[in-house]
């Protein structure tokens, strides 16, 4: 949000700075009011609600912290949900840290496209038109080596049969899942608990908010990468705060492509 006027002699803001709320805002919490600086996007302000900002985070810890991608591995990445918000800049990041392939799961072919033809995935595989377990094997043909699961449910329980022994899932989401009555992370089957026992595969739950000390480095990383042009951006933005309900159901149904944004103002 921009200052525009300044009615508590608490806030010491200079009119038109820009800033992002952390959290809920009351009369008593101000100091949850973070400065942010507009040219470490080169003026997307949106960008600090996803590529530059939480997201983006969680994207690159996760791969970082997770992850374990190591250069002239010859390592192989799947994400699911891979064209959301978190999901479309986990495969990037994979990517430059040095997996030779990395290959998204996603709803829809507009989505596969984006991915490969914008975000520079190897490849996509539709769940909603594709045998995924066959595709799997065709795109990966050496097998899984890191995981960034977004969505949990069949689609995982697919990627962990197909994964290398001493791979790793990067437990981010599990959106299939949120509308069970079940704990997080959500138990795995049976033979899902074999797999990653007998391959000695990790999985983790990963809370970025558990590395907030590595926050800042990381942010200033994302915003070289998005400026230079290493990170592509992708949003799906809706204008007007009236419409805000039907854009956050569109998101949760798969609607969107990148980061779902409401733009309040022209």
């Amino acid at each position: 949000m921009k200052i525009i006027d300044n009615c508590s002699p608490r806030l010491q803001y200079p009119l038109f700075t820009q800033l992002i709320l952390k959290c809920i805002f009351t009369g008593s919490s101000y100091k949850s009011l973070q400065f942010v600086d507009p040219q470490l996007v080169d003026g997307h302000l949106s960008y600090f609600l996803g590529a530059v900002g939480i997201t983006g985070l969680a994207a690159l810890l996760g791969v970082r912290e997770k992850g374990h991608v190591i250069k002239g591995a010859n390592q192989t990445m799947v994400v699911s949900g891979a064209a959301g918000a978190c999901g479309s800049i986990a495969g990037q990041i994979g990517r430059l840290d040095g997996c030779v392939r990395v290959v998204g799961i996603c709803g829809t072919d507009e989505k596969c496209r984006a991915l490969v033809e914008d975000l520079g995935f190897s490849a996509a595989i539709n769940y909603g038109q594709e045998d995924v377990p066959t595709k799997l094997k065709e795109c990966c043909p050496d097998g899984v080596d890191v995981y960034f699961d977004n969505v949990g449910g069949v689609t995982s329980d697919t990627v962990i049969a197909q994964m290398n022994k001493g791979g790793h899932v990067i437990l981010c989401g599990q959106i299939s899942q949120y509308n069970k009555d079940v704990p997080y992370p959500p138990p795995l089957s049976e033979e899902t608990q074999e797999t990653l026992q007998r391959k000695s595969i990790t999985r983790e739950r990963f809370m970025v908010l558990n590395y907030m000390n590595k926050a800042d480095a990381a942010l200033c990383e994302l915003s070289q990468c998005v400026k230079s042009g290493q990170v592509k951006v992708l949003e799906t933005v809706v204008n007007g705060i009236e419409h805000m309900g039907d854009a956050f159901c569109s998101m949760m149904k798969g609607g969107n492509i990148g980061k779902q944004i409401i733009k309040i103002l022209q």
